[in-house]
């Protein structure tokens, strides 16, 4: 029973609230809106999303690089190439079961280059743990420029689900995310002095997060290492801002309306699988403030389809890239011996 549990917790669900948003998506919108999001769909220029795209695609060839400093400490040299498959092959299970491409990336490098699993994954760890720290900064960096902004947004997506604005006695996002904090961590607290397994796993993520993070500092090279991080998450904002350029509505575009729409998306791609309905609806959103003023009719419409566009082109990248790379990654060790290995190593 715990097992469906789990599996309806980490997969189905996600999944099902995805796809339930992106029926709310098109059943929120008038018919003007929705007749102006087809329309805007036609007239974009493909060019900026195509760009948007290869820079997307070069951030995973730098976060393939970056990967390299950090099991050369461990005793490991392996392929550029078989590096980005198994990221590539991540971020594709990432699609269907989120938060388990980590996991399949460290396997997929150790039956191409039979590198430990623990090994490999504690420098995952420890990479997720530095790209947190990043989107952080940005965040805190957008809500110092955004200033009242984020308040005035957060307003119009608690009315557009139903919810009471702040004026009328409803949760600004600073209280969101002080609840949020509250109620994590009593239930941390819970689950770690009451379930020895949790305890146990949180011993071992921290572990390796610190084996993690010394192997960058134990590297030849750590300045590459602090190098690709920035060529990475640069990459990532003008993946996100380049596709502003394909609509004429869009072109010029606030700068701290981009970096909170890509905060938004940031944190929609968390909520379900890919972010199948969280991320076009939370962007098309903030895009949709900013446009009211000069677009009052049409904002909703051109916010969507610009929101739909960047989600759907990168998820349509992800899924063949990662397919490829499936077929593309040399497996010397049978899946038995990575399950040994993992074990044992």
């Amino acid at each position: 029973m715990k097992k469906y549990l789990i599996l309806f917790l980490k997969t189905i669900f996600p999944l099902a609230l995805g796809i339930y948003l992106i029926g709310y998506f098109f059943k929120s919108m008038s018919e003007e809106s929705i007749e102006q999001f087809y329309k805007a769909i036609k007239e974009a220029n493909y060019f900026w999303i195509l760009l948007s795209l290869f820079l997307g695609w070069v951030a995973i060839i730098s976060r393939a690089q970056r990967w390299k400093y950090v099991l050369e400490p461990i005793g490991h040299q392996t392929p550029l190439k078989n590096r980005y498959h198994a990221i590539m092959i991540g971020y594709l299970i990432n699609l269907t079961i989120p938060r388990a491409g980590e996991a399949s990336r460290a396997a997929m490098l150790y039956r191409s280059d039979k590198v430990p699993f623990a090994k490999s994954f504690g420098t995952i760890v420890a990479e997720r743990a530095i790209d947190f720290g990043m989107l952080l900064t940005i965040a805190l960096l957008t809500a110092y420029i955004g200033g009242s902004d984020f308040d005035k947004i957060w307003d119009e997506m608690i009315v557009k689900f139903g919810g009471k604005p702040t004026a009328s006695g409803g949760f600004t996002f600073t209280h969101l995310l002080l609840l949020f904090s509250i109620v994590f961590a009593i239930l941390f607290a819970y689950l770690y002095f009451t379930k020895n397994g949790f305890k146990e796993k949180v011993k071992a993520f921290v572990l390796g997060l610190i084996g993690g993070v010394t192997s960058i500092f134990k590297s030849k090279n750590p300045g590459a290492y602090i190098f690709h991080t920035f060529i990475i998450w640069s990459c990532y904002i003008l993946m996100f801002a380049v596709p502003f350029l394909s609509l004429e509505a869009t072109s010029i575009f606030p700068i701290k309306g981009i970096l909170i729409g890509f905060i938004a998306g940031s944190v929609g791609i968390t909520f379900t699988n890919g972010g199948i309905g969280v991320y076009p609806l939370l962007v098309g959103m903030v895009i949709s403030f900013y446009l009211k003023s000069d677009y009052p009719t049409d904002a909703e419409g051109i916010g969507n389809a610009l929101g739909m566009l960047m989600w759907v082109s990168q998820t349509i990248m992800m899924i063949v890239l990662g397919l490829l790379s499936l077929l593309l990654l040399p497996k010397n060790y049978s899946k038995a011996n990575v399950e040994i290995k993992s074990d044992t190593e």
